[in-house]
């Protein structure tokens, strides 16, 4: 059985994929900020503010939150939605 690694080692192994992709971010949040138009009440920059929030919250579960505010809520008549039959 393997031995976790410890939160140090985490950060040793993550630390640079976690700094490029906080980059990407950024630059994606300037290209915003500097092109023509309004976003200002676009829903999906909404949820981007939102999964900031979160991921500076410091809470556990960051990424079951994140992964909420960008999930849809469940339709139990989806297959209706999309035309799909049961098979059966």
């Amino acid at each position: 059985m393997p031995i976790p690694l410890t939160a140090p080692q985490v950060l040793d192994r993550e630390f640079l994929q976690l700094r490029a992709k906080l980059l990407e971010l950024a630059a994606g949040l300037d290209r915003i900020d500097r092109a023509s138009g309004d976003v200002e009440t676009d829903p999906r920059l909404g949820q981007i503010e939102q999964a900031l929030e979160v991921l500076s919250s410091g809470e556990p579960g960051r990424a079951e939150q994140v992964q909420m505010i960008f999930s849809l809520a469940f339709d139990e008549k989806w297959r209706e939605t999309f035309e799909l039959r049961q098979r059966g």
